[in-house]
């Protein structure tokens, strides 16, 4: 069987990746984490991936994790490194460009600065599609996944608060524009199959997207799930973009990007889907978590 290198397996791509490449059982999983004694290293463990210490950071690491490697999954942190993200990500690419890798899936995005001619700023999108060109320009055999907003944040960056009115709310500039989301669980599935169709996708890139609702639909199925009254509230980019954490702008100037950019992102749905048979839609995904929602 071919060997896979998982980078960042015990985080949500990398994790979601080595599950759904182990469940299929046709490659061998070396699953790089920085902390291989942790409960979602020794869980990998126990499926039987290979687990191997590695950073991004440390460039002797990530040469040794990919001796004897055949292909590769590729993923960058943005909200846990900031600035330096451009740096692990080369540090990724130059060690594959110098082994001897048949496949490259990197995580990638597209540029927001180069499709609004610099007005709007969002480097968590713009530093990955640097790293996207930097890997084209070195002709690693390569795919290139752009991964939806995930369903997921509805608990972590945007979860529903409660108001004065009694229903609980969420926030954000998108608007009534459809905003394409995904289980972070199931973007594995569609990555298990490209390493498995090579031919098909090497060059190109691939949106992974399991439903495209508006921000009102999205409280309409958590509000079902839940049996709270959810509402989105539309606030407006300037106003959002000043709110008191790190990258508040950058998520404002992302969300006017989708907003202006893709009036739909069907078509990356129905590919997933192709792919994927399984995705989830967000009312199945939300509908098994409709306690938490209510907690």
């Amino acid at each position: 069987m071919k060997r896979v290198l998982v980078i960042g397996a015990t985080g949500a791509q990398g994790g979601s990746v080595a599950s759904h490449l182990l469940n299929r059982a046709r490659f061998d999983v070396r699953a790089l984490t920085r902390n291989p004694h942790s409960a979602a290293a020794q869980k990998l463990r126990s499926r039987g991936a290979e687990v191997v210490h590695g950073e991004l950071a440390d460039r002797a690491t990530l040469r040794a994790a990919l001796r004897g490697v055949d292909a590769v999954f590729g993923v960058t942190s943005f909200w846990e490194h900031f600035e330096k993200e451009p740096e692990h990500g080369r540090n990724l690419i130059n060690a594959v460009a110098g082994a001897d890798v048949e496949h490259f899936v990197f995580s990638s995005l597209p540029s927001v600065a180069r499709w609004s001619n610099d007005e709007l700023q969002c480097p968590h999108f713009d530093q990955k599609f640097e790293l996207q060109e930097y890997a084209r320009s070195l002709g690693i055999p390569s795919t290139f996944v752009h991964v939806a907003f995930y369903y997921d944040n509805f608990f972590t960056f945007f979860p529903p608060q409660k108001n004065g009115d009694g229903a609980w709310h969420f926030g954000f500039n998108q608007g009534e524009v459809p905003l394409a989301g995904v289980a972070a669980e199931d973007v594995g599935g569609v990555v298990a199959t490209i390493f498995e169709q090579p031919e098909e996708s090497i060059g190109k890139i691939v949106g992974i997207a399991g439903d495209d609702l508006t921000p009102a639909q999205y409280a309409e199925a958590m509000s079902r799930a839940s049996g709270r009254t959810i509402l989105y509230d539309y606030i407006p980019r300037e106003v959002f973009a000043t709110f008191p954490f790190k990258g508040a702008a950058d998520l404002a100037d992302m969300f006017e990007f989708n907003r202006r950019r893709y009036p739909n992102r069907a078509a990356d749905v129905q590919q997933s889907r192709a792919l994927y048979p399984r995705m989830q839609t967000f009312e199945q995904w939300v509908s098994r978590r409709g306690d938490r929602i209510a907690a």
